[in-house]
């Protein structure tokens, strides 16, 4: 299968450190998350990769060459324009021929991409999102009224939500739904897909995922480590 690492963003969140780095190469320990991703991109079978890139990506570029030292082979593409998470894909069209995956160069996850693109292919439909469960905590009290007397009171409540892992598994078709030169992103794709009746599915994972644009998460993969020849993250100390 081939895979598409998108590694074109700004990655303000982690200012200052991303003005001389972009995000894809953050340390992790002694290794770029980028080089972990890869790693594990190899050791679940993908052979073809393609990595996005933009905002410094001369760097990722000389760092990632063409992947052989991985047993992989990769091709970069440029955006003169920030093109949004799946924009950017119009650029790789003639690439994109099979059931592929896309995902954002800031993740650490022991998710199976063997059980990820299996639940995709048995439903048949062109695109499936990888979940995780997460719990913030609202830094303030929420208030619910009717006619403007309170009917409830919650002081700073704990919210759970499915959010996107950032990584996703397509069939070509999926580009004929992505307008081309402009931004889009994986939003504006669910939005149009949703609107045009193409069901979305999603593969709700219960494992480690780790945001590293998210300064909280960055500090968390620092007490993780990725074992060589493991298809999953460990926790050190676990």
């Amino acid at each position: 299968m081939k895979a598409v690492i998108q590694a074109g963003g700004r990655g303000t969140r982690l200012m200052p450190y991303t003005s001389v780095l972009p995000k894809p190469l953050m340390p992790i320990g002694a290794k770029p998350v980028l080089e972990l991703l890869v790693k594990w991109l190899r050791r679940n079978a993908i052979e073809e990769l393609y990595i996005t890139t933009g905002y410094l990506g001369h760097l990722i570029r000389s760092f990632c060459g063409d992947g052989r030292q991985w047993g992989l082979h990769i091709v970069y593409t440029e955006e003169t324009e920030p093109l949004g998470t799946i924009g950017a894909l119009t650029l790789l069209e003639r690439h994109l021929d099979e059931t592929f995956l896309v995902l954002n160069g800031d993740v650490l996850t022991d998710l199976s991409l063997r059980t990820f693109t299996g639940i995709h292919r048995a439903h048949g439909h062109p695109f499936t999102i990888a979940t995780a469960c997460r719990s913030n905590k609202l830094d303030f009290g929420v208030i619910e009224d009717e006619d403007g007397v309170v009917t409830s009171f919650s002081e700073k409540p704990v919210l759970t939500n499915s959010v996107s892992m950032g990584i996703y598994c397509m069939e070509p078709e999926i580009l004929d739904h992505i307008p081309r030169g402009m931004p889009f992103g994986a939003d504006d794709l669910a939005h149009c897909l949703l609107a045009k009746n193409v069901p979305i599915h999603v593969y709700k994972h219960q494992g480690l995922w780790l945001d590293i644009g998210r300064v909280e998460d960055f500090h968390k993969a620092q007490d993780i480590r990725w074992e060589e020849h493991a298809p999953s993250l460990m926790v050190v100390g676990a």
